[in-house]
Parts: C-alpha cells; structure tokens; sequence
C-alpha cells in the first residue's frame, strides 16, 4: 500500500513538472524572437522579463499544488519553509542566446527529497523536445527511452561546455582547460546552455562535458538524466557530485577517467608554474 501511494506521488511529481516545464517554454516561444528589455545581475549575468514570467508561472503551479514545499529558482531570493522537499528551477537557460534570438534555451526543473534528486525535467520547446528522468527508472526523451554513446576514446568524443560569467576577468585560466580537451577530443562544442548540454549527452548527442561555477538550477534535472542514462557525473576529481558545488564533469562514462586525467594535467602544469 505504502509503495502505491509513493508511485501515485511520483507521477503527481512527474505530471506537475512536465506541465510547469511546458508552460515556461510556451512563455518563451510567444515572445521569443521580439526585442526584450534586459538587466544584468552584476555586469555580466543578464535576466529578462521572459526569465521573471517563466518563473511566476512555474512557482504558481508547484505553489498552488504543494503549498509547504521549498522552492529555489534562479531569479529569486530562497526563502527556506524547512521541508524535505525542495524544487530547483531554472526558467529560462540560456538567457543570452534567448534575448539574441539564437534557439538554445530551455526551461529545468528538478525536485530534491532529503537531500538526494529523485526527479528532472528539461523542456527544450524550439524543438518540442521534453526530456525526464526518475531516480531509478530511467532517462527518456519525448516519452522513449534515452542511453549515452558507446564511444570509448576521449580523442573520437565530441564534447562540449560553457564558460562562466566571469570569463572576462578569468579568460586565461578557462581557455587552459579549453585548450586541452580542444587537442585531445576530436570537437568542442559551446552551445550555451547548460541544461541543453547534460540532456543532450544523455541522449547520445555529446559524449562528455565540463564547466565551472555552475549553480544548482543549471544541472539538477540534466545531471539526473545522464546517470539514468547510463552516464557518469562527477567533480574534476572524480569524487562523487554535488549539485552545490560548482564544479561538474560529465561523460557516457567510458571516456571519464581520460577527462579526469586531462584536468589533473593541466592542475599539475599549473602548480608547476606557480612553484
């Protein structure tokens, strides 16, 4: 009786944030391609008021049907109710190619219990593509189930990544690791968003990815989806991730530790450098 009850909550769960997902990017399609007025959050992190109306809607919705749930979004201070349910939300990914009318943007939701995130969703709608993913049931896109690529050489993977909003004062350090996987993987792409890059080395599209001072929001729906997808996500050690931490490396897993190599290699010049 307990294990139907707690399945009835999980596709509530599920079925809540598919449609929250949904309504952000039929937000986004209905003012995408118009001229948006934008504010920055420092002097490199831009919002627009489509980021403002994706979120309200998507809080409305979790808030109208779980009122005493914790909910922590992008463009919006956390204000803690104390539960063990907490819902990650970023509205709008990838902002600045929205606002530049560049179609790599999307909506992400993911829902930590206790600590541990038991669900994602990421709603990419220029391509109507929904991906989602339960803790222990799998990764699936548009409703079909989704697995990592099989290539198992760093330098046959196509890989990709972003680079923080303090490239300009950091571009040095960033373009070192860039550099690398540049040599030693046969591509490199940045498409923007980060969510978008998780879901799709999930579906099979990338074959690894690394990016620094990534928040919560970015990566909690995607990072799911990888590991439900057979994937792998860690920090730059390789030690187990945390969505809080800022740092993320993510692979089909058969290229992880050649990643992880690469890194340390470039830790280990650096450290060379400065001694």
């Amino acid at each position: 009786m307990e294990n139907r009850r707690e399945m009835e909550i999980a596709d509530q769960n599920l079925r809540l944030a598919v449609a929250a997902a949904k309504e952000a990017g039929r937000i986004q399609m209905l003012h995408f391609g118009h001229s948006h007025p934008v504010e920055y959050k420092g002097e490199f992190n831009p919002v627009t008021e489509v980021d403002r109306h994706c979120e309200q809607a998507i809080v409305k919705m979790i808030s109208d049907a779980f009122p005493e749930h914790d909910i922590l979004t992008e463009e919006s201070p956390f204000e803690r109710k104390g539960s063990p349910w907490k819902w990650i939300i970023d509205p709008l990914d990838g902002t600045t190619n929205y606002f530049h009318g560049f179609p790599c943007f999307c909506a992400s939701i993911g829902l930590e219990v206790e600590g541990e995130v038991k669900l994602g969703v990421v709603y990419v709608p220029t391509l109507n593509e929904l991906f989602h993913a339960e803790k222990g049931k799998g990764a699936f896109l548009n409703g079909e189930r989704i697995v990592v690529s099989r290539i198992d050489r760093l330098n046959r993977s196509l890989l990709c990544t972003g680079f923080p909003y303090d490239v300009h004062e950091h571009a040095d350090f960033y373009l070192r690791y860039f550099r690398q996987f540049l040599t030693k993987s046969f591509a490199v792409r940045r498409p923007g968003s980060a969510a978008i890059d998780l879901s799709y080395l999930a579906t099979g599209r990338f074959d690894g990815f690394w990016e620094f001072k990534l928040h919560a929001w970015d990566v909690v729906a995607a990072s799911l989806l990888v590991t439900e997808a057979g994937g792998k996500v860690t920090d730059f050690q390789g030690r187990p991730f945390n969505i809080y931490s800022g740092e993320t490396l993510a692979s089909n897993g058969l290229i992880h530790e050649e990643m992880i190599q690469a890194m340390q290699e470039i830790n280990a010049e650096r450290k060379e450098h400065s001694a």
